[in-house]
């Protein structure tokens, strides 16, 4: 059983379609894993035992009745509580909907139907935070050290992944939230471009900046998963209609001639010196395999975290509105009036970080504050885009951290949330921006614990990024490197 659940993607998927192993054999070896894992992990807050086990059987039954399966099909995954599965428990990690069962399924569930649901996995409440310890049921905690943080909000999805409790997992990421949890646990994690995967289903925070996307073992897999889900959507007013194609098809081709970006602003103060050792190391791997290092500058990184919280905040101020304890979710027991009812419901159904952001980004569009604070971060939004489409104007891609420091330990920096925030300074210029970043492994520090790294490209670049990054992970697995 443990070898099936280290299998990639890629291996699990031929030996369904060959007949090497069925469905239900690698389903019964994941949900075998999960009962006897996650127990110290928490990565999953619901278990969907029997309908995964139902679901496998009946793909089973169709491919031996001679039915062509998409590549997916039979393939054990975890999904992350904030996107809208039928039928199934979909809480957001949140009091607030801990009892909401969605009528309806996001796209990518509709675009994934082949693919087994093993259950849904832990976050931060409404997305809003970076270790996973904001969740209203659970901590999640890091495989690769039990006393440290997943990183978040799609912590339970990255522990999942790093854990063999899921082939491969759904997160959202909206400052982050796939790919500092992906460099915290090891595994890959892929925020696409901005209207290339659907968010209709996915309980919006900040839907400007909301993108989901795959966190995986490897970067094929990564590749094949997004294949999967991408797509346009008429049901999403952002969704971008185009063809997308196979994100797998430039890999094996190298980097030779490519053009890397080194801003010297990600390697300033703040930044830990064994992670600005490795991403200059991946640098010279780089350079090495035939591409290009040019150092450049980018001076507006240094204004996109207090704008991204301000248009975060200000927009989940907007779409939270919607949780009153009235239509769906939590509503409170004792109230004398709809105001009370309103009041109240919200006060005992959110948690303390989502109320600090409704609070903050209530503040940021009030009157006489609008345009002091959000109508300035928008102006410091078109700077970063513009500031980006510079850079792309003569190099391929960006590489640079993806946190300041590797995974800490649980409880450390929860008692300060700007320290918290603080994290977030390298991963959040590129959802102002809208372009695709992908984390992946480039080493680990003296603990042993995994140091990240994020390539950054220009919108619908993803498979220039997937050819740097799997030229970068075979050239250290010739070495080996553990990546």
């Amino acid at each position: 059983m443990s070898k099936i659940t280290a299998m990639t993607v890629s291996e699990l998927s031929r030996a369904l379609q060959s007949g090497e192993l069925s469905s239900a054999e690698a389903t019964r070896a994941y949900l075998d894993r999960i009962e006897t894992k996650d127990g110290e992990i928490g990565a999953y807050l619901t278990v969907t035992a029997e309908q995964a086990m139902k679901q496998a059987e009946a793909i089973d039954a169709r491919r031996i009745a001679g039915e062509a399966l998409p590549p997916l099909a039979g393939v054990p995954a975890g999904i992350k509580d904030n996107i809208c599965t039928k039928g199934t428990l979909t809480t957001c990690a949140s009091k607030m909907l801990g009892n909401f069962v969605p009528p309806y399924s996001a796209t990518v569930m509709e675009k994934l139907a082949d693919t087994v649901m093993l259950g849904k996995c832990n976050m931060d409440e409404f997305a809003m935070g970076s270790t996973t310890e904001n969740s209203y049921y659970k901590t999640t905690r890091n495989p690769r050290g039990l006393d440290r943080v997943p990183g978040g909000s799609s912590g339970g999805s990255a522990a999942a992944v790093a854990a063999n409790e899921a082939a491969f997992a759904l997160g959202s990421d909206t400052g982050g939230s796939i790919r500092q949890p992906a460099a915290f646990c090891g595994v890959v994690g892929m925020k696409p471009t901005y209207g290339m995967v659907s968010r209709y289903g996915l309980v919006a925070f900040a839907s400007s900046l909301d993108q989901i996307g795959p966190l995986t073992r490897d970067v094929r897999d990564n590749a094949l998963v997004l294949s999967a889900i991408a797509g346009h959507d008429r049901r999403d007013s952002t969704s971008v209609d185009r063809e997308y194609g196979d994100f797998s098809a430039e890999l094996g081709q190298g980097v030779q001639g490519m053009k890397v970006a080194l801003p010297h602003e990600y390697f300033t103060e703040g930044l830990s010196p064994e992670i600005k050792d490795a991403i200059l190391a991946a640098a010279k791997r780089f350079e090495a395999m035939g591409a290009q290092i040019v150092e450049t500058s980018m001076p507006t990184i240094s204004a996109a975290l207090p704008a991204y919280y301000i248009l975060s905040s200000a927009e989940a101020s907007s779409n939270l509105a919607r949780f009153d304890g009235v239509k769906y979710g939590y509503r409170a027991e004792h109230y004398g009036s709809v105001d009370e009812l309103y009041k109240n419901s919200r006060s005992e159904g959110f948690g303390p970080e989502v109320k600090r952001r409704i609070m903050l980004g209530s503040f940021a569009l009030s009157s006489g504050y609008y345009d002091a604070y959000y109508k300035k971060a928008l102006q410091v939004r078109t700077l970063i885009v513009r500031d980006f489409e510079r850079i792309f104007s003569t190099c391929d891609f960006i590489l640079s951290p993806v946190a300041p420091t590797v995974a800490y330990k649980i409880g450390e920096k929860s008692h300060s949330p700007l320290e918290m925030y603080m994290g977030d300074v390298y991963t959040v210029p590129i959802n102002i921006a809208g372009v695709p970043s992908l984390s992946l492994p480039c080493g680990c520090d003296r603990d042993g614990m995994p140091i990240g790294m994020q390539l950054i490209g220009k919108a619908f670049s993803e498979p220039r990024l997937y050819r740097a990054a799997y030229a970068f992970e075979q050239d250290a697995r010739k070495g080996g490197e553990r990546v």
